[in-house]
């Protein structure tokens, strides 16, 4: 009993073996395996310009987007500031924020929520507007701060 399990066993692992010299040679013949090129050089240049882009992409996965959310959405609880733009620049490490409010005291109060949060430096109000062509006038104004390291 043991003789035979062990010749089927030697048969089929030869029946395995030739199946897939064939599977090999079909692709082969079919051109689904490329023959061996050697690979060309890539220019310096591109390597650099990839690590470059690499680099920014990880500046930009490694902001704090989750501090950072709540630290606008907590300055702007009171509801009387809307935010209508975020732009962070993670290269820079600042961050752009356009937004609009009804009452002058309440961008000033915002401004000053962002200036304390411990995750931004260097708040500041770049610009404000009244838009006059909405009949309620509101105040849309824009906001620039850095973005402190986490770490």
């Amino acid at each position: 009993m043991l003789a035979a399990s062990l010749a089927v066993a030697a048969g089929l692992g030869e029946r395995y073996r030739d199946a897939r010299v064939e599977v090999a040679r079909l692709e082969t013949q079919s051109g689904l395996i490329a023959p061996e090129r050697p690979a060309k050089p890539i220019p310096r240049e591109r390597l650099d310009e990839e690590a470059r882009a690499a680099e920014a992409v990880v500046r930009q996965l490694t902001l704090p987007w989750a501090a950072l959310i709540a630290t606008i959405e907590q300055a702007a609880a009171t509801k009387e500031v809307a935010i209508l733009q975020l732009q962070p620049d993670a290269e820079n490490r600042l961050l752009r924020l356009t937004a609009e409010t009804r009452q002058r005291e309440a961008m000033f109060n915002f401004v000053r929520r962002l200036a304390d949060a411990p995750l931004l430096a260097d708040v500041h109000l770049v610009s404000h507007q009244v838009q006059r062509e909405d009949p309620q006038h509101p105040v849309q104004f824009s906001i620039q701060a850095t973005i402190r390291d986490s770490r």
